[in-house]
């Protein structure tokens, strides 16, 4: 009240000040000409702002004048807030009303309020305050409850790095991560605790030691390669969202892997053979380690190495497995479920494939670098051939690896291989033909017994040829395809073995089985062979006596018939042997290195024309051997018959030039280049001085003979049997040189046989005592004969002795049916030009003693087609139109000779010259007319002679 009258009195001054007169204009200029700093909201001290306008020297005049303005301003504005609040006093007094009435109601509230709370203290002792203190202890027990699981999960919180570390030790690598990160989404929900802030900072270190171990979990993958290990290490990292991140490393590590493993393995072999553990040796590099390597250990080393690099490869190629079968999986459960995530899945799917096929061939260039330093750092030339094949066997097999591990034709490794294999091969050739001619002048030619089952297949070298077909079917026989599917090593190996690991053992179980007991069968074959036979049981009596009656007739020709046919059986002299190959233990030494060649070509197909060349220099120095010892006669072609053909001729000419070294010592004064010729070429063999080849009764070494040429001739046959492996592995543009060889020198072998047993029938019977006892004949009879001549018999009883000769020598050596034919085409042919230079020889002769001539030669063909099977008989012909021609007239005779250039200048000229068919003067003038063409005819008699 007393500030509601403080009010009023302001109000009345107000209006006092307000009825005083005034200028509006005036008033407004005095307000205006106020300082504005009066004006301002701050609070300053009027007093001393006046004081210090004050001038320094005061003037009272001055100052009254001041004061005055101050106080005419101050009343302009007390009348100004005067006006202001008069013109608001309505409303200032409405207000006010409403002030003392709002005081009133306040009051009365006041009032009720007491009473309420007087009504509620009652209420409360009298009814609710038990029941209220029961809901505020429930209220708290929860509250209490919800703090105190809040507490428990913030202490297994705090506990849970033990269970951490005992997951991580169990390798339950997804279950850590999923308690890590389920540990981390609580902590952010507790995160208002103070004491959660350092256990989320421990759960990060937590996770990050986590994705460490999880790193050296996936670097053991890449040695064993575990299913259930893996899958946990994926789907740790597919709960992490690194699953991109996982195929780098694991990259990363498997060339470590590589790199880690192969020095480890040369290490362990280099510390092991230097006797200590130098660590001088661990700080070397891997190429330098390499060189330290013995020859001893350089094999297992080796084979270690392989296995090892092998479980490398198989880890990797069974993580792409499980990433195939895994992403099959994932494409078949996305199918049937939602699309969430499905592009983001599929992203990092095709990544990891990329990332894998990638990696295919980045592993494997390591494993060949790696392999390549090994190899390169011994020098395999003084290596074994059994160690060297086996070297190559291993490389071959890792190639094989390759190829199958990612389709390369490891370039690296085959480059770095056939550097080794040419160097070496080259070496070891030469040693092997040296070799060779010294097993040649150091053979017997004796028969070599084997089975007749024999085949190059038994033996060891050709072992390797059984791994992909049967002995009996030839390459080109064989069905396009064996077998529908081919298991590769990968598939063979996955689960248990190495592929590395069946070489050591593999030849221990290889055995051989050829040769015969005394070349039967059986002790009972042996026997029987004999039993049956004896030198003259096959010669029919009749040409057993020294003269045969031709009136008698032919009775006798009954009598032995069953035994001409006994004989016409044991045409070929098996003696009922098993017809086993004849060879020698030289031709079983050939065989044998072909084989060995054939292994290091199929182990190594690039040098095959390498080998296959030199293999050809074998069989080319065995037919130039057995062409020397028992072939070479510079006669033979004088004959004129055609013993050599073209092909023949051409074939050892060239051998004889490129292989062989005709100069007896080497010039000092040689050029380099003539020096690396001979080098290349080997000496010419000289037969063994136990081989006799000049005794009639051995048939002049016939035994010999056979066992030698029948041995090049089943030489050749085993090349004809390899050619079609030859072929397939001869590069293309190499093949017409393998063509060649078979056409002109394989195919030539058979081809021998005629000039060698020509020198064995030129020397079995005695032709020039068929001459003497032709000379001894007189021709000029005036009467017809019935009674052949007694030369006849003599050379009858001279196939005979050779027929039992041969038979003899059958005893020794198997003598094959073309073999035989070849010996009796040769003395028939030679008997029946025997005959012909007889008849050539005769100075006087009538027609009568043509007619003899005639019935002597029939006489002969007749007892001589009992003896031998042959037919036709050879020089038949030559013989029968020689005789006829006596018989021609002047003009038939002069074409006659123009037709027959088969026969010699002096057969040609004694038909011109017999003064009993022709004149003096036409003799002469024939003799003049064939002189231009007739010298140019060979003289086969004098071959004869020599």
């Amino acid at each position: 009240m007393q500030k509601i009258k403080s009010l009023m009195t302001r109000q009345e001054e107000f209006r006092e000040l307000r009825e005083q007169p005034s200028d509006p204009q005036a008033e407004q200029e005095l307000i205006n000409s106020i300082e504005q700093v009066y004006f301002s909201t701050d609070s300053f001290d009027i007093v001393k702002y006046e004081l210090e306008k004050l001038p320094p020297i005061l003037n009272l005049q001055e100052l009254e004048e001041y004061r005055d303005k101050l106080k005419q301003q101050q009343a302009a504005v007390s009348k100004k807030v005067a006006d202001l609040i008069l013109e608001k006093q309505p409303a200032y007094v409405k207000e006010l009303e409403r002030v003392t009435s709002l005081q009133t109601g306040l009051q009365l509230a006041a009032v009720i309020c007491t009473n309420g709370r007087r009504h509620l203290n009652i209420a409360k002792e009298g009814f609710t305050q038990a029941s209220l203190g029961l809901l505020a202890n429930q209220r708290k027990r929860q509250l209490l409850i919800g703090l105190l699981k809040s507490l428990r999960t913030i202490k297994t919180l705090q506990r849970t790095d033990v269970r951490l570390s005992e997951m991580l030790e169990e390798e339950d690598y997804p279950g850590a991560i999923q308690l890590c990160l389920e540990c981390q989404k609580a902590a952010s929900t507790f995160k208002h605790y103070s004491c959660i802030s350092e256990l989320n900072s421990k759960l990060q270190d937590t996770l990050e030691q986590i994705e460490e171990q999880l790193d050296v979990a996936l670097s053991k993958i890449c040695k064993n390669f575990d299913i259930n290990h893996y899958t946990k290490v994926q789907q740790a990292y597919r709960l992490l969202g690194k699953t991109q991140t996982a195929m780098d490393q694991l990259h990363m590590h498997f060339t470590q892997a590589i790199h880690n493993t192969v020095f480890q393995v040369v290490l362990g072999y280099v510390e092991l053979c230097s006797g200590n553990t130098d660590t001088k040796f661990q700080k070397l590099q891997y190429k330098d380690l390499c060189t330290h390597v013995t020859p001893d250990s350089y094999i297992p080393c080796l084979a270690d190495l392989c296995k090892a690099l092998w479980e490398v490869m198989l880890s990797y190629y069974r993580t792409m497995e499980w990433h195939e079968k895994h992403d099959n999986e994932d494409t078949t459960s996305a199918a049937e479920g939602s699309n969430m995530g499905t592009e983001e899945t599929n992203f990092d799917r095709g990544y990891i494939k990329k990332k894998l096929e990638h990696g295919l061939t980045r592993i494997w260039q390591d494993v060949q670098l790696k392999v390549k330093t090994y190899l390169l750092g011994t020098d395999l030339s003084i290596f074994k051939y059994d160690d060297f094949i086996f070297v190559l066997d291993i490389i071959s097999r890792l190639m094989q690896v390759g190829e199958e591990f990612c389709g390369s034709k490891s370039e690296v490794l085959q480059e770095s291989i056939r550097k080794q294999s040419v160097n070496y091969f080259k070496n070891y050739h030469r040693t092997r033909l040296d070799e060779l001619r010294m097993f040649l002048e150091n053979e017997t030619w004796e028969l070599c017994p084997v089975k007749s089952n024999f085949s190059i297949l038994q033996l060891h070298e050709f072992k390797f040829m059984e791994q992909s077909r049967s002995p009996s079917v030839s390459p080109s026989k064989q069905p396009a395809s064996t077998s529908s599917k081919t298991v590769t090593l990968f598939e063979q190996y996955c689960s248990d073995g190495n592929p590395f690991e069946i070489q050591a053992n593999h030849k221990d179980e290889e055995t051989e089985d050829v040769l015969a007991s005394n070349g039967y069968e059986s002790d009972e074959q042996e026997k029987s062979a004999y039993q049956e036979y004896d030198s003259d049981s096959d010669v029919p009596e009749e040409l057993k006596r020294d003269y045969v009656d031709e009136q008698t007739g032919d009775a006798p020709v009954k009598s032995v018939s069953r035994e001409t046919l006994k004989s016409r059986k044991k045409s070929d002299y098996s003696l009922n042997k098993v017809n086993a190959p004849i060879l020698t233990n030289t031709t079983l030494n050939v065989i044998r290195l072909v084989g060995k060649y054939m292994q290091m070509m199929n182990i190594l197909k690039p040098i095959a024309f390498d080998v296959i060349h030199f293999m050809s220099q074998l069989f080319d120095y065995y037919l130039y051997a057995i062409y020397t010892f028992f072939g070479r006669n510079d006669s033979l072609e004088s004959t004129g018959l055609g013993l050599s053909s073209s092909r023949l001729r051409t074939t050892l000419n060239r051998i004889q030039e490129s292989l062989i070294d005709m100069e007896v010592s080497a010039d000092p004064t040689a050029t380099l280049t003539a020096a690396e010729e001979r080098k290349e070429k080997v000496p010419s063999p000289h037969l063994s001085h136990l081989v006799v080849l000049t005794s009639g009764d051995t048939l002049y070494g016939l035994a010999e003979r056979v066992v030698a040429t029948e041995s090049l001739v089943f030489l050749a046959e085993q090349f004809e049997f390899l050619q079609p492996h030859l072929d397939a592995v001869m590069p293309a543009v190499k093949k017409p040189f393998l063509q060649q060889f078979y056409s002109q020198t394989v195919s030539t072998a058979s081809e021998l046989r005629k000039p060698i047993y020509w020198i064995v029938a030129g020397k079995a019977i005695d032709y020039e005592q068929m001459l003497l006892l032709m000379a001894n004949v007189k021709w000029d009879v005036k009467e017809i004969m019935s009674q052949h001549n007694i030369y006849v018999d003599a050379l009858l009883k001279e196939f005979e002795q050779f027929n039992r000769r041969l038979n003899e020598v059958s005893k020794r050596v198997r003598i094959p049916l073309p073999v035989s034919n070849i010996l009796w085409e040769h003395c028939i042919r030679l008997a029946n030009r025997t005959i012909v230079e007889g008849y050539a020889n005769v100075k006087k002769c009538s027609n009568e003693g043509r007619a003899l001539m005639q019935l002597d030669f029939q006489q002969f063909l007749m007892k001589l087609e009992k003896l031998t099977d042959i037919r036709p008989i050879p020089d038949k012909e030559f013989v029968e139109t020689y005789i006829k021609a006596y018989y021609l007239t002047e003009n038939d005779m002069e074409r006659w000779i123009k037709e027959h250039r088969e026969y010699s200048t002096k057969q040609l000229t004694n038909l011109v010259q017999e003064p009993s068919v022709w004149p003096q003067s036409r003799i002469i003038f024939w003799m003049k007319k064939s002189s231009l063409w007739l010298h140019n005819l060979h003289q086969t008699i004098i071959v004869l002679r020599k």
